[in-house]
């Protein structure tokens, strides 16, 4: 059987865009609600041929091996765990294209799930947490500048009052976009904070960076989701070992993480570690950090762009190509 999900503005083209891919035959295994609850998403199935047909007796598929090749070697190149590997090889071979971009994304599409950031209004405030150095407090002022661009209140809380230069820098930041910078020193100090949410405006804390394998870090953290209703969200920089990534990704999906947010892939070429550390945390992947720019500066990810991340020779030469036009 092939499964295929497909997202859309409504339910309508949704049914468009499976009858156009899968045919009439298609049958519509489940529907829900799109990301952040607008649009939709339909997953579809369809029955393989019983018999061969005109078709395929005329048009073999001849190229999909050269595509599975493709896939296996830009994996191998981007140093994913081999058992990862061999998962999305056999989900890229139940996909039906040869464009090896498109079957990865499938593949991708079936291994992972992409849950972006919402923009307006969400049910808890997120938390931002990650080891030191993985770029916390400028994403949070990323975030913060892309709701206010979108015209949405934002909320701003730092808990880092330990770190040098940390309250400074975020400050500095949100300094520019007229936005109070709001500080908490304890679990208690942020729920007492929190309190005085309206439940309008979108509501980004930035986290003091701790030693995932230590146990008194980690117990420290988790005060903080103890005390609140929080979202935490993994920070976690492109580049790192896929081992030690796999094992930073199940610490922090300990402390309740779910949504994985990537920072600086201009300054890495292999990311074998961010599938490694979703993979193993089973979490969803949100947004990336592509530019040191905060205005712009964060963008949200979905398979076929993921793809295209990781195989950027097939949509041009790599001399000139471009972060920017995967993300946009």
């Amino acid at each position: 059987m092939r499964l295929k999900t497909f997202t859309a503005i409504d339910m309508a083209d949704a049914m468009r865009l499976v009858r156009l891919e899968m045919g009439d035959d298609a049958i519509i295994v489940s529907t829900q609600k799109g990301i952040d609850g607008s649009g939709v998403r339909v997953t579809a199935a369809l029955e393989p041929s019983t018999g061969p047909t005109k078709e395929t007796e005329e048009k073999p598929r001849t190229q999909q091996p050269a595509a599975i090749d493709s896939i296996r070697r830009t994996l191998d190149a981007h140093n994913a765990p081999p058992r990862l590997v061999d998962r999305l090889l056999n989900a890229a071979r139940q996909i039906e294209v040869e464009d090896p971009v498109m079957a990865l994304a499938g593949a991708l599409e079936a291994g992972f799930t992409f849950a972006p950031i919402p923009q307006d209004a969400a049910p808890k405030p997120f938390m931002l947490i990650g080891p030191h150095g993985v770029g916390k407090t400028v994403t949070v002022a990323k975030l913060a500048a892309r709701a206010m661009l979108a015209g949405n209140p934002v909320r701003v809380i730092t808990t880092d009052t330990t770190s040098a230069g940390a309250i400074a820098r975020l400050d500095a930041f949100t300094k520019i976009m007229s936005i109070r910078l709001e500080t908490a020193e304890s679990a208690a100090a942020l729920a007492k904070l929190l309190q005085s949410r309206t439940g309008n405006e979108l509501t980004f804390i930035d986290s003091t960076a701790g030693n995932p394998f230590n146990r008194m870090d980690m117990a420290d953290l988790a005060d903080y989701f103890t005390a609140s209703e929080l979202e935490p969200v993994l920070v976690l920089a492109a580049g790192g070992d896929p081992l030690e990534s796999a094992e930073i990704g199940e610490a922090y999906a300990g402390l309740g993480a779910t949504r994985l947010l990537a920072t600086r892939l201009d300054m890495t070429r292999r990311l074998g570690s961010l599938l490694s550390a979703a993979d193993a945390g089973r979490m969803m992947f949100c947004d990336v950090c592509a530019t040191p720019q905060v205005a712009n500066g964060v963008s949200p990810i979905n398979p076929v762009v993921l793809a295209q991340l990781l195989m950027p020779d097939y949509q041009q030469s790599t001399s000139s190509y471009s972060l920017d036009e995967a993300l946009s």
